[in-house]
């Protein structure tokens, strides 16, 4: 369990100190969206992965932190 926990801060930290920011919310990411009028189409898709990312992640911490409670 400890193993998870682990993996679980490792990558949250990764997501909150790389190259492209990830965003905080979904609003975030659609406002950037909007603001770029279709420039930076590749950074926006990372933005948009490393969010989808992050969603994974804190869903699978939810689980986890239920099934050990």
């Amino acid at each position: 369990m400890e193993n998870l926990q682990e993996f679980l801060v490792g990558e949250f930290n990764m997501l909150s100190r790389g190259i492209v920011a990830t965003p905080n919310s979904r609003e975030d990411l659609e406002s950037f969206a909007k603001a770029n009028h279709g420039s930076m189409d590749i950074l926006l898709m990372q933005m948009a992965m490393n969010f989808g990312y992050r969603l994974a992640l804190e869903n699978f911490q939810e689980q986890l932190d239920k099934e050990v409670a």
